[in-house]
């Protein structure tokens, strides 16, 4: 094993440079800070409608290390029928529109997960303490209330704001592994009575909700991304965080009340921002790729074909299917922020073969959830909209652009720290598949480590999805560049 002393500081130096490079903020100013100071918690408005849930079994599941917790998630009884509750954290009652707070938030617009630092978009004394979901700590939340069909279809939607309790913070590799019996129940969860039954319900619900999705033509993909693993300050190793069937409960039962969300903004005649995938420009590519891997896709843009196809290929070669997602991925485009106004059709989300989506269940780390909430809470209330449609446009451009510089900074540090790793093992021979084909240059990606570079000789008749061995030719570790040569 590899280890590179110093590079954690190393990589928060590369971080914060690249921030500052593309627009965005690494620390806060010192209004923002006095502000968050200054906050003591959640404030109410004198609000006599918010309901006491604090009684419910709710439980967080998130990554090991997560302390911004947004959401918390329970399962009720409802007559026969499944009944699921999504607790979002009330992050505007502590975050003023238009205070020092909310214009750091408004101009990062997210948080920015690097592999040496995590750059929050709100302080950490908010989102790690007084407007996250803290076990055993009462706390504002909008909830999504939902009552979900046998089929997976979502009958019934509510929302409303209540006081919520946590009673156990969660993981998603324990959880995962309890569920799929490779584990014990998780301490925190056999400490609470109940709970044990309660999961396996909320994992029924979300196993139905995405079933009905892949029957719709949801895509089932599954990417490698790496995480850097440090000892002390130095780097050790990069690892894929993969997928796995806890994430999944979580991701199903967010998809649901983000839809129900997008609905309710509809019908009360609010414009909203939605999250969007349109239909992906470059399906011809799509259906060679198909084909090469014994697939038969038509020749006009088809969900439901698409996913078909995904889920023979993972049954028939789990091993590979993470590089032909992430080929897919690719090929997609990306996702982006949108205005909707009520009542016209609004662009959907291809991947998630959804037509109403939008973008509420995280608003400690993303924006644009943050306008959503504020959305919701004035039409519960029957006041004005938070923000008028040309100002949400306006907004839905903003954030999407800011969200990609994000990506692109987190991309950065990810390739500088697979630089790093990288850098004594110049002129050794990979297996790598092409991820990116343009005229700006091609790109691949090895998978031990996983990591990404560019393709600087023997590129000619490549395209996105094609195996290739390769050399690696230069590192830099500064500029994040990993350079590779066709074997």
């Amino acid at each position: 094993m590899y280890v590179r002393a110093n590079a954690r500081q190393r990589l928060r130096e590369i971080a914060r440079r690249a921030m500052i490079e593309r627009g965005l903020e690494p620390e806060f100013s010192p209004a923002a800070r006095a502000e968050a100071q200054a906050l003591t918690g959640q404030a109410d408005g004198g609000d006599r409608t918010i309901r006491d849930a604090r009684d419910l079994l709710w439980c967080s599941i998130d990554n090991d290390d997560s302390r911004d917790l947004d959401q918390l998630t329970v399962a009720v009884d409802a007559g026969g029928a499944s009944r699921v509750l999504v607790a979002v954290a009330d992050v505007d009652a502590g975050v003023p529109q238009g205070s020092a707070l909310d214009t750091h938030a408004s101009t990062n617009t997210t948080s920015v997960y690097t592999a040496a630092e995590v750059f929050p978009m709100l302080p950490e004394r908010l989102s790690t303490d007084l407007t996250s979901l803290n076990a055993a700590e009462n706390r504002l939340a909008l909830v999504v209330d939902m009552t979900v069909d046998a089929d997976g279809a979502v009958a019934a939607g509510e929302i409303y704001r209540a006081r919520v309790r946590n009673r156990a913070k969660l993981a998603y590799n324990a959880v995962a592994a309890w569920l799929e019996g490779h584990g014990p129940l998780p301490p925190a969860a056999a400490a609470v009575k109940g709970l044990d039954a309660n999961l396996r319900r909320q994992d029924a619900i979300a196993q139905a909700l995405k079933a009905l999705r892949h029957r719709r033509g949801s895509l089932a993909l599954s990417t490698m991304e790496a995480r850097a693993v440090f000892d002390g300050d130095a780097l050790a190793d990069l690892q894929p965080d993969e997928e796995n069937r806890a994430r999944q409960l979580i991701e199903d039962l967010m998809i649901a009340a983000n839809g129900v969300t997008a609905k309710f903004l509809d019908a009360r005649g609010v414009a909203s921002l939605r999250r969007v995938l349109r239909t992906p420009e470059r399906w011809d590519r799509i259906v060679v790729l198909a084909a090469e891997h014994g697939g038969r896709l038509p020749a006009s843009p088809d969900a439901a074909a698409l996913a078909a196809f995904l889920l023979a290929r993972r049954e028939a070669d789990p091993e590979r299917f993470p590089d032909l997602s992430l080929a897919v991925v690719k090929l997609l485009g990306k996702g982006e922020y949108a205005l909707a106004r009520p009542g016209h059709e609004p662009a959907g989300h291809f991947a998630l073969a959804v037509r109403d989506y939008t973008h509420a269940t995280a608003p400690n780390r993303r924006f644009p959830d943050l306008i959503t909430q504020r959305l919701v809470k004035a039409a519960l209330a029957d006041r004005a909209p938070a923000y008028e449609a040309e100002e949400l446009d306006a907004l839905a451009r903003h954030c999407s652009e800011q969200e990609d510089d994000a990506a692109k900074v987190e991309r950065q540090v990810r390739k500088s720290a697979a630089a790093l790793l990288l850098e004594h093992r110049i002129g050794e021979r990979f297996d790598a598949l092409v991820t990116g084909a343009a005229e700006k240059g091609t790109w691949v990606r090895v998978t031990r480590p996983p990591v990404e570079g560019r393709l600087v000789r023997g590129a000619d008749g490549l395209d996105v999805g094609d195996r290739v061995q390769v050399l690696l030719k230069s590192t830099d570790v500064e500029r994040g560049f990993i350079d590779f040569e066709r074997a």
